[in-house]
């Protein structure tokens, strides 16, 4: 017997969600899913919802749920911070604690590199996407005596504040009209264990593969490849109007915090 959702209730909800995107084409789904769509944390994601009757559909969960999310990641992208906002259906309760268990019945229908870590009530007005504050990424390297840290840190101070950033993202000017970006924090670290380092990345957006970008040349400059100005002189549009060739650093490194 069809599932009748009119019989139901909905409340508006944040979800938080973590995974692992080595396997997957990218966080955000790309059309309708069938076999010949790619494999994405997204789509996952919507299958679960819709397999354990908390969306309709599937389908157009954009709209028919009002969903939205706070960012999306490329291929081979793993994320710790990923929020979205929807409509879910709802028992009616009024309380957090007699609610339906969001998290419990998502992560039995989601694959095990998907995992739903928490949720909460939220406004209806509420969007993961336009009501975010600031996103934070961090990639992540070993800890190496090849490395001048130093430098790097230098160089990353430059990234921060606001400044095109079209010499460090791949570029996509048939969807993007402003290369200007805010940069919050830009900063090398070390893990809590000391067995690891970071470049830790915080802004209000992003562009296409500008963390990837912005980490390889830093890199560059801890080799020695580069003095640690070549950030602000790739930031100077009339001194470096054209983006020169490098290679982006790869993408298995990075996550979405």
């Amino acid at each position: 017997r069809a599932f009748d959702f009119s019989k139901h209730a909905a409340r508006k909800i944040a979800l938080h969600v973590c995974y692992l995107g080595w396997d997957y084409h990218g966080f955000a789904s790309q059309g309708a899913a069938n076999a010949a769509a790619p494999r994405t944390v997204e789509q996952a994601l919507f299958d679960a919802l819709a397999k354990t009757k908390l969306v309709e559909s599937a389908r157009d969960v954009f709209k028919v749920a009002d969903y939205a999310r706070c960012g999306r990641t490329d291929r081979g992208v793993s994320g710790l911070g990923q929020i979205v906002t929807l409509r879910a259906r709802s028992n009616g309760a009024e309380g957090v604690d007699e609610e339906l268990d969001y998290v419990a019945l998502l992560n039995r229908a989601l694959p095990n590199d998907v995992r739903a870590l928490g949720w909460a009530p939220v406004d209806d007005e509420l969007n993961a996407r336009f009501d975010c504050e600031w996103r934070q990424y961090k990639y992540f390297f070993e800890k190496t005596n090849g490395l001048d840290l130093g430098a790097m840190r230098e160089a990353a101070r430059a990234f921060e504040g606001v400044h095109d950033f079209r010499n460090f993202c791949r570029m996509d000017a048939e969807n993007v009209k402003s290369f200007t970006r805010n940069v919050l924090e830009c900063t090398i670290e070390e893990s809590h264990d000391g067995k690891l380092m970071y470049i830790n990345v915080r802004g209000t957006a992003f562009l296409w593969h500008q963390v990837r970008c912005m980490a390889s040349v830093l890199f560059m400059v801890g080799l020695g490849h580069e003095s640690p100005t070549v950030v602000t002189e790739l930031l100077d549009l009339e001194r470096t109007p054209r983006k020169p060739q490098y290679p982006m650093a790869p993408e298995h490194a990075l996550l979405l915090w």
